[in-house]
């Protein structure tokens, strides 16, 4: 279980980010998704009714987002997930709800990511911009 774990955490380190709009460098969000809670890779189904609940209950807090994919640098695994300005531990919190092991957070252009449900140190990515790719639709 060790070794998933870790492979996992290693995994969420290389993430790559893709908008449909630029974001200012000077904002603050966490990027959640709703995806294979766990780490449980589950079908599309459902995957798309968790996101439908994630998004309700962003709406339901009445806070601002915008989707985003995460993806495997080879793109052979993506998350669509959400952008949401939201302080730091609330957006733990959205990922505690949601069984998630671990949510990002972006503060003045650092990516950082933030243990929930994995008991291992937050750690700092370095700069989002140079993980975030601009594209005229997110893919499927």
């Amino acid at each position: 279980m060790n070794s998933l774990v870790n492979n996992l955490w290693q995994c969420y380190q290389e993430t790559e980010f893709f908008f449909t709009q630029a974001l200012s460098p000077q904002l603050s969000f966490a990027i959640i998704t709703a995806h294979n809670p766990k780490g449980v890779i589950l079908s599309s189904s459902q995957n798309r009714l968790l996101d439908k609940k994630l998004q309700n209950e962003l709406e339901h807090l009445g806070l601002l987002y915008r989707e985003i994919m995460g993806a495997s640098v080879d793109l052979c695994h993506m998350e669509k997930s959400w952008a949401i300005a939201v302080e730091r531990e609330i957006g733990v919190e959205i990922g505690l709800k949601f069984n998630q092991n671990a949510i990002y957070y972006v503060e003045t252009d650092m990516l950082k990511l933030i243990p929930c449900l994995f008991q291992k140190k937050e750690i700092c990515l370095g700069s989002f911009s140079k993980k975030m790719k601009l594209v005229s639709e997110l893919p499927e």
